[in-house]
């Protein structure tokens, strides 16, 4: 897959408004994790997905072409968002609805915050997702604010906290301002596309 080709196609508020798709992958993390961040560094395009100091501001499904029929998602951030609970009650049943009935999801990554890694919504969330056998993904994103030693014990620390997951899981370092690990997670979308 060429990331760097990547376009912005649609927002959508409802299921029935997503496009038709051959594969997707979504992207999924706390309010404010770096997802947005993420994306633009996969795709090497800079305001491909709006970032925001915001929590909250990712409100919509928003969909990426990366090749004909072939999406990156970016799913609304869950947790802290400064938003009504009507609003954060209607994101999560877009996003239930999203996880548990789109057959064409091939995969999500899972944006956590290295310095605070698995939260309760992050362990919520793994826990359903897993429920659907949906594989994930997690990239401990912001890996530059730690050195290389204590970044590997979180990274060691995660896995063994979901060792029980088995193959459903994957985890890695990943740092959008420092470019790491940017390789290792176009493989694993790479991966999950050429299972379409």
């Amino acid at each position: 897959m060429n990331y760097n080709q990547a376009k912005f196609v649609t927002s959508a508020q409802k299921i029935s408004q997503l496009p038709a798709s051959k594969g997707e992958v979504a992207f999924a993390g706390r309010s404010n994790a770096g997802k947005s961040s993420a994306i633009n560094t996969i795709t090497n395009i800079n305001g491909l997905a709006r970032t925001s100091k915001t929590p909250g501001r990712t409100q919509l499904l928003n969909y990426f072409e990366i090749a004909e029929g072939y999406f990156l998602v970016d799913l609304p951030g869950y947790g802290y968002a400064k938003v009504s609970h009507s609003v954060q009650k209607a994101w999560e049943k877009t996003l239930s609805e999203y996880i548990e009935t789109r057959e064409q999801l091939r995969g999500l990554v899972i944006i956590m915050d290295i310095r605070h890694p698995l939260t309760p919504h992050d362990q919520q969330m793994i826990k359903w997702v897993a429920s659907y056998d949906i594989p994930m993904h997690i990239l401990l994103t912001k890996a530059d604010k730690l050195n290389r030693g204590p970044a590997n014990n979180v990274l060691l620390e995660v896995r063994k906290a979901l060792a029980e997951y088995g193959y459903l899981i994957t985890v890695q370092l990943f740092s959008s301002l420092k470019g790491m690990g940017i390789d290792d997670a176009k493989f694993k979308l790479n991966s999950w596309f050429a299972e379409s």
